[in-house]
């Protein structure tokens, strides 16, 4: 099928670099490679913000208020902390 494209220029530079790196393919085959790699979908689709967080016990006493984060700096550093 031909069809016409307008190609941004970042893009338009790097679809160039590749073909200067691989000069045995025509700049048909690397456009054609770039859409079917950009099109194709992910084997392990992520959602955008997910990542995964280890958390690790660090043995806070269940005596400590955790509201009155003065309090627990006097408790942690002491009275003089300032």
């Amino acid at each position: 099928m031909r069809t016409t494209l307008t190609i941004d220029d970042d893009v338009a530079y790097d679809l160039k670099k590749a073909q200067e790196d691989n000069p045995a393919k025509s700049f048909k085959v690397i456009v054609n490679e770039a859409l079917r790699f950009g099109l194709r979908p992910k084997k392990n689709p992520r959602k955008k913000n997910e990542f995964k967080l280890i958390t690790y016990p660090i043995g806070l006493r269940k005596d400590l208020n955790l509201d009155n984060i003065e309090e627990l700096l006097d408790i942690i550093e002491g009275p003089n902390r300032k």
